[in-house]
């Protein structure tokens, strides 16, 4: 069915993080198409895909969920999530599916519902790396087969094309895996032959929801109004407005590019597009172009384990502490060291400096040249073993603790520890071993889709 005008809603910028309920009724006033969310981002770092674990609170995902699934039956319109449970890996995809079915037997509402994975088998990638297709982004190493099987979980982030697969099927729920975050937005219109350009477009700006209005929040709803030749931006809250300035400068977000916008299959020309204010706080966007790629090329995000983290927090306020407190934390890495060599352990010890260069490091302006009240001391440690870090840990606050400075006046403890226990053990340690392209010939091909028709009543 061919429409002039698709209206889509976005609850909040990440499924779980909330939104006020007067602003998603305000949306469903205006009679969306559509309601789509994204649900993770790799921003939270590589834990999350290693451990299979949500980065994202079961309370709250499941609070937005079930009113945007209500509204969704009730109104006959679809939902689409993507990126499902933070990073979009088979275990994020069933926690946020056994959420659904909850809701589904609590509300008594019943949907057809499409699950696409986005777990890629490491034989596909090693299978690639012999042939060729993989390509390593700015700056990272090449990918090979020995970083592939050290890997734990591998995901390729998908486009539009298994969205719209799974929507052709007639499902009214889509639940997908690690996907780009505009596709989750922009495949229903392109399915219904909206321009691609402008779709991705506005796609990338309703991910972060109200992030691009001004005052802007990723907590709470806008509707985006997709036309033949250009889309308008809404905010749902009296609050808020976009102006230019803030739409334009949420299109820059994320991006080493001012006027390219790559993704799955190609990228987005923004060279000549306009932003143009309209009244009640509405913006309307043009000239967004969508060039396809001579490659069909897709990202793929892996992590594995590294070791095992143990940190301890503790604060300083001494005045001769505090002005030696660089020479301090040298001589007690010495020490350590020392003891790490005679009992041959191998560990990674870094002490940051919160209040004094903890964010910046040595890129800090002033440098030493700042003398602060006090100091956050926090001590990480990353081991083979946690047994390892914790020992680790614990021999570096204590010898910061007791450490006899020049000037020293005190007898007793120099640190000021705000937790009992001290030490904190933090688990795994995950680093991003794989974000590379791959190229593919065709992308529906990837990602296996599952359907499911929920009648409300299963267990």
């Amino acid at each position: 069915m061919k429409k002039d005008i698709l209206k889509i809603l976005s609850p909040t910028a990440i499924l779980g993080y909330g939104y006020p309920i007067e602003s998603f009724m305000a949306g469903m006033a205006e009679k969306p198409d559509i309601i789509a969310v994204d649900a993770g981002s790799v921003d939270p770092g590589p834990y999350y895909l290693g451990s299979g674990k949500p980065f994202t609170d079961r309370i709250g995902v499941k609070r937005d969920l079930r009113c945007m699934l209500k509204e969704a039956c009730l109104a006959k319109i679809p939902v689409v999530i993507g990126t499902a449970g933070g990073s979009g890996a088979k275990p994020h995809v069933e926690w946020c599916r056994e959420i659904i079915m909850e809701i589904a037997r609590e509300e008594k509402i019943a949907f057809r519902m499409g699950i696409v994975y986005a777990d890629i088998e490491k034989d596909f990638v090693i299978e690639s790396i012999k042939q060729g297709r993989t390509e390593a982004l700015d700056g990272l190493p090449e990918l090979t087969e020995k970083t592939v099987m050290e890997t734990k979980r591998i995901v390729a982030q998908m486009g539009v094309s298994p969205i719209i697969r799974a929507l052709e099927k007639g499902c009214d729920v889509v639940l997908a895996g690690r996907a780009y975050d505009p596709s989750v937005f922009a495949a229903f219109p392109i399915m219904l032959g909206f321009d691609p350009g402008l779709a991705i477009h506005l796609g990338k700006i309703l991910e972060c929801a109200a992030i691009a209005a001004d005052p802007g929040s990723g907590s709470d709803a806008v509707l985006g109004i997709l036309k033949k030749d250009s889309f308008i931006l809404k905010t749902l809250n009296k609050k808020r407005k976009f102006t230019a300035l803030s739409t334009a400068a949420h299109t820059l977000y994320e991006k080493t590019d001012p006027c390219r916008l790559p993704g799955p299959g190609g990228m987005i020309d923004l060279s000549n597009v306009t932003f143009t204010e309209l009244p009640d706080g509405m913006v309307e966007v043009r000239g967004s172009r969508f060039v396809k790629s001579e490659k069909n090329m897709i990202k793929l995000e892996g992590s594995r384990c590294v070791g095992f983290r143990t940190v301890s927090f503790a604060g300083t306020r001494d005045p001769v502490m505090i002005s030696k407190i660089e020479s301090i934390v040298n001589d007690v890495r010495k020490q350590v060291d020392n003891l790490l060599k005679a009992e041959k352990t191998k560990a990674e010890l870094n002490v940051h400096l919160y209040g004094k260069n903890g964010v910046m490091g040595s890129w800090e302006p002033g440098g030493d040249e700042f003398v602060p009240r006090e100091i956050a001391i926090l001590i990480e440690v990353v081991a083979p073993t946690q047994e390892e870090a914790n020992t680790v840990c614990s021999i570096t606050r204590s010898s910061m603790l007791h450490y006899g400075y020049e000037g020293r006046i005190s007898t007793a403890g120099n640190l000021a520890f705000p937790f009992s226990p001290s030490d904190l053990q933090a688990g795994e340690v995950y680093e991003f071993s794989i974000y590379h392209l791959v190229e593919i010939e065709n992308e529906s091909d990837l990602f296996r889709c599952e359907i499911l028709e929920v009648n409300g009543e299963e267990k």
